[in-house]
């Protein structure tokens, strides 16, 4: 059995990271697997990059560039212009080797210049088998990634609040009618990590005469994996005596991570500064940072391999986010036994067992986003609640599970 995956990213961002893993996961079990990537970042066996001379990296770029510069002009505002895939530029695959080779073709994330709906029409008339996980919104919307409160995705896109002039017959409606009539009559099964994307796409009017199945993302659980939270405090430079929570991939422009929420969250902590910490990777803006109630280390962007020095040194990991599907930064916590506050939103009120391995607060509060800092790190039965991270983890996250349940997949696909 040969498995193909596709993919615009090959490490950048969580939807890349996951089919990496999954590909990964596959080869261990003797599956054929390759990924095809739009560019490499680096050498790696079993991934092929598609643009590889310098002028096929050029136009590769020139793709993404126009499709950006394209929506820019459209777009409500610039903080939307990488939240909106019209899918309008990408490239013809069908006649590549490792796509001619394989028994089924699974699709990730290959939005911003890879694959455009006239290369997925071309690439669904080779009438193999095509899977699609999902990481967002994106393949069953009329473009946006997330809907906000907009649920014309359920009809037919229109008068889209992305847009700086919404209309009646605008981007979103011509891209969702393209879907509509790519989508009718193809060999095509949605994979979803969390069961609340799979229910949209089977109400979507695009979408919703698939089968979805919802399968959730792995982790590599021989990698994240708790050790002493103190020795691992020590590795970071962190004040051992302080309880830290970690706030990962921070980026305050971005409105939909809830930065805003758990700024004012830490201010009702305040009464705990000689005892908690916050600890923060990614896109943090230094002034915002000052701005929080309690002492903050950052610690910029790090490298992949140290990443989960950072969840096994934090009590808690709070995830804000108003929008999202199945984060991997939440399982990746959990896998090192550090439980989770979220928002009770999208995939991540599935990710965390409310009281069990972690708190689900009431969207857009920061008063209940407080509540469930303090449950993590004032709990008496801390490491009860650690070890059922863990646990839930192993059961439901780890490699060997999700990979039979993929594995079971390509079989019945096959064999239809």
């Amino acid at each position: 059995m040969k498995i193909v995956h596709l993919s615009t990213y090959h490490t950048f961002g969580g939807a890349a990271i996951a089919a990496s893993r999954l590909h990964h996961a596959l080869l261990s079990e003797g599956v054929e697997s390759a990924l095809l990537v739009q560019q490499t970042e680096r050498e790696e066996a079993n991934v092929v990059s598609f643009a590889t001379g310098f002028w096929s990296k050029k136009l590769a770029f020139g793709r993404f560039v126009g499709e950006r510069l394209y929506f820019s002009l459209k777009a409500e505002s610039k903080d939307v212009r990488f939240h909106f895939s019209p899918l309008l530029t990408g490239v013809d695959i069908t006649s590549h080797p490792l796509v001619q080779a394989a028994d089924v073709i699974h699709l990730h994330w290959i939005n911003f210049g890879f694959l455009s709906l006239k290369s997925l029409e071309k690439l669904f008339s080779l009438g193999k088998p095509v899977v699609w996980t999902m990481h967002d919104m994106s393949t069953f919307t009329g473009g946006c990634h997330y809907s906000r409160d907009c649920d014309n995705y359920l009809t037919h896109c229109h008068h889209c609040p992305y847009l700086r002039k919404p209309a009646a017959h605008d981007l979103s409606f011509r891209a969702f009618s393209q879907k509509i009539t790519l989508f009718k009559n193809v060999n095509l099964t949605l994979i979803s990590p969390s069961q609340w994307l799979a229910v949209l796409a089977q109400k979507a009017a695009t979408t919703q005469h698939l089968t979805t199945v919802a399968i959730p993302n792995l982790i590599d659980t021989s990698i994240f994996k708790p050790i002493n939270k103190q020795e691992a405090k020590g590795k970071l430079g962190l004040n051992t005596k302080k309880k830290w929570m970690l706030f990962a991939g921070v980026n305050t422009q971005d409105p939909r991570k809830g930065f805003a929420y758990f700024k004012e969250a830490t201010h009702l902590l305040n009464d705990k500064k000689e005892e908690w910490g916050i600890v923060v990777f990614g896109k943090a803006q230094s002034e915002e940072m000052v701005m929080l109630g309690l002492e903050v280390k950052s610690l910029g962007s790090i490298p992949a391999d140290k990443v989960v020095d950072v969840y096994q040194a934090a009590e808690v990991m709070v995830v804000p986010s108003l929008e999202d599907n199945y984060p991997n930064t939440v399982i990746e916590a959990m896998a090192c036994g550090t439980p989770v506050v979220g928002f009770d939103t999208g995939g991540i009120r599935e990710q965390i067992l409310h009281f069990e391995t972690g708190y689900v607060a009431e969207l857009y509060s920061s008063e209940d986003l407080a509540k469930g800092i303090q449950f993590a790190l004032d709990n008496p039965h801390y490491e009860q609640l650690s070890e059922a991270n863990r646990t839930l983890i192993e059961n439901r996250n780890s490699a060997g599970v999700v990979t039979k349940k993929m594995i079971d997949l390509y079989k019945t696909l096959l064999s239809l």
